[in-house]
């Protein structure tokens, strides 16, 4: 006979299963509370994305070369997206910051036509530009060192202008680069093999470069082969298309030129800065644009000058200039080059070379001379105006405004405007100045001011010496290496989502919040390179650091156009950006800049907070682009998510690529 059951073991068994029932209640409770809080605001995607059967973690055959539209649950569709229309066929080659008819309205002197000067708010286009019909993608590197499709960049002017110079020939459906330029008709590689005479161009030593009038960047597409990395820049002038011959070979360079205003880069950025037959008066108004050279110039860094004046006793009549002219040009360059503590290292045939002391230790005197005046030390990376420009909107009175240091009456009376006059958008950028930019402090005579780098490619991931000095307030040895760690691991997701990443399909890269450069030095590959964007509203400013990497980039706000011509980029990437931009400006302007500058089938990887990519995900399905969300590397339960996109191939007049 079966005992009965105890009835205190019943009670301590109910008991115990009310506990369960309330406990397990409890906690959905708190985690419902927790996902409703925003922390999980990304779950309900992902559900929504595991029960349509969408991958989240890998896009199949993700070539971007086709189609790839995803569905997100969370997206209210309810509302028709906005539809960009084509623009009109003349504006396939629109650079909206360098616009040639607005560019005739300003003066000529000291060049200031040909500086930035971008459209007002109505003045903007809210269309998409059109490729050139026949546009193709362009050949893989190295091919297109040498070969560009004529459809491209359908500009025959330099074959004939520069057609005893080697720059450029026109072959049947193809623009051939020999490597020729003015100064070195023979070729680049020649060339370079001269300069290495002197500079140490192969050991790792000199990694960055700047080239001030490019032409089509010859000298930057021959440094490659030598792990030197060129930023190149030349004006939208009378030599058509020269800066998008330089992109369309796949060679970093931008709309630029030295006029009046600063250039957009930190200081102590660049090993070694060239002219080569660039057409500057680096004479003039008392050596400025040798003190703005100097400004960028790192400390033992190397300036090179060929060309006119150089050796003319022997060339002024070949260059049909009087000699008197010449020698003078000649001397004011000696004069600011030892005013700079410049020490002169070799001069033969047309070549001059200088090199810029590695501290002033051995500039004595200097500090006494009447023609030296030393800029403020903290102004050094001061390139844009924009904190000045928002401080005057915000209220403040133009006596009063003091942002950085620098007192906005005096940016009023330097430039020459009313405060009305200031915040319109022609007027955003500092002038360059007269003053000599100081070399950081040292301890001995021997020290490099600033630091001294590791060669190249060791100081890709070596601490950087703005980072090592805490030179950048928020920055540590331990952040910065854990942001390598981070974009190692990003990196790796992207190349598991797009597989063409670092296959030689994607040669320009853009990215558009660089931080301290861990997506490009992740991403390092002698296929590729990235043009790295500090936005000039970001909280800290690290091109610096990126610069100490062997890594290159550029100052930019977002709010206005980039300073490159349409069709520029194969990928861009953009970090958190529009969560940068949010209320800053409009962001459906940022993405048709995105758009200008893209590629026809061109891919964009966007990381943000999930409810502002929605955002950006409404937008761009007008926009001709293909997107699918994609979730962050860590799982569902991120809130960050990732954006893909593909931009559809189209050209004047033609249909799209286009499933839909």
């Amino acid at each position: 006979m079966a005992p009965k059951p105890n009835s205190a073991d019943g009670r301590t068994r109910s008991s115990i299963q009310i506990f369960i029932v309330v406990g397990l209640c409890c906690f959905f409770y708190i985690l419902g509370a927790w996902q409703r809080s925003g922390f999980g605001k990304g779950d309900s995607i992902a559900l929504e994305m595991t029960k349509r059967g969408a991958d989240c973690n890998i896009v199949p055959t993700l070539n971007f070369e086709t189609h790839h539209a995803g569905e997100v649950g969370g997206v209210d569709d309810s509302e028709k997206p906005k539809s960009f229309e084509p623009c009109a066929p003349r504006y396939v080659d629109y650079t909206p910051c360098q616009d040639q008819r607005r560019a005739m309205t300003f003066p000529r002197n000291n060049m200031i036509y040909r500086e930035r000067h971008c459209p007002r708010e109505d003045e903007k286009l809210h269309c998409l530009i059109p490729a050139p019909k026949g546009y193709v993608t362009p050949f893989p590197w190295p091919k297109s060192r040498d070969y560009v499709p004529f459809a491209n960049a359908p500009y025959k002017a330099l074959t004939v202008e520069k057609a005893i110079q080697n720059w450029i020939q026109y072959e049947g459906n193809v623009f051939r680069f020999p490597g020729g330029g003015t100064q070195f008709p023979q070729g680049a590689d020649k060339y370079i093999d001269q300069l290495a005479s002197v500079i140490p161009i192969t050991n790792g030593t000199v990694r960055t470069a700047l080239d001030t009038g490019c032409g089509v960047a010859s000298w930057g597409a021959y440094l490659w082969s030598r792990n030197v990395l060129a930023m190149s820049f030349a004006p939208r002038d009378s030599h058509e298309a020269q800066v998008q011959f330089a992109l369309e070979r796949g060679v970093p360079a931008v709309i630029g030129v030295l006029g009046t205003i600063k250039m957009p880069y930190p200081s102590r950025a660049f090993d070694m800065a060239h002219c080569s037959r660039c057409l500057i008066p680096w004479g003039a108004n008392d050596g400025m644009y040798l003190k703005e050279v100097d400004r960028v110039l790192r400390p033992g860094g190397y300036w090179v000058l060929s060309g006119p004046p150089i050796n003319w006793r022997t060339n002024y009549k070949a260059w049909q200039r009087p000699k008197e002219e010449l020698e003078e040009e000649q001397q004011k360059i000696e004069d600011t080059a030892k005013l700079l503590c410049w020490e002169k290292k070799h001069e033969k045939g047309e070549i001059a070379i200088w090199q810029k002391r590695v501290n002033d230790k051995s500039c004595g005197g200097r500090q006494d001379d009447s023609q030296a005046s030393f800029c403020d030390a903290g102004e050094a990376n001061d390139v844009w105006l924009l904190k000045l420009l928002q401080c005057l909107k915000l209220g403040f009175k133009v006596g009063t405004c003091n942002v950085d240091g620098y007192l906005f009456s005096n940016f009023i009376k330097a430039n020459r405007v009313t405060t009305q006059q200031s915040c319109d958008p022609y007027v955003r950028y500092k002038k360059m100045d007269q003053c000599i930019t100081p070399y950081p402090d040292v301890s001995s005579s021997d020290e490099v001011a600033g630091g001294e780098l590791k060669p190249f490619p060791e100081r890709l991931f070596a601490v950087p010496p703005r980072v090592a000095s805490g030179s950048v307030p928020g920055v540590s040895v331990e952040t910065y290496q854990e942001d390598n760690h981070n974009w190692k691991k990003h990196v790796a997701a992207y190349k598991k989502i797009n597989r063409l990443i670092d296959t030689g399909r994607y040669r320009n890269i853009l990215d558009m919040n660089a931080g301290l450069g861990g997506f490009a030095a992740a991403l390092d590959s002698p296929k590729l390179w990235v043009m790295n964007v500090m936005p000039t509203i970001a909280e800290k400013d690290t091109l610096g650091v990126i610069f100490e990497r062997g890594l290159i980039g550029i100052y930019h706000d977002w709010c206005e156009a980039f300073s490159t011509y349409p069709r520029t980029y194969d990928l861009i990437h953009a970090n958190g950006l529009f969560s940068l931009y949010k209320d800053k400006c409009n962001l459906e302007d940022i993405l048709l800049e995105m758009d200008r500058i893209l590629r026809p089938e061109g891919a964009v990887i966007f990381r943000d907070e999930v409810d502002v990519l929605i955002k950006v995900k409404k937008i761009t399905a007008g926009m001709r682009w293909d997107t699918k969300m994609v979730d962050h590397e860590d799982g569902p339960l991120v809130p960050e998510k990732i954006l893909v996109a593909v931009k559809q191939y189209w050209v004047v007049g033609g249909n799209t690529t286009s499933s839909e």
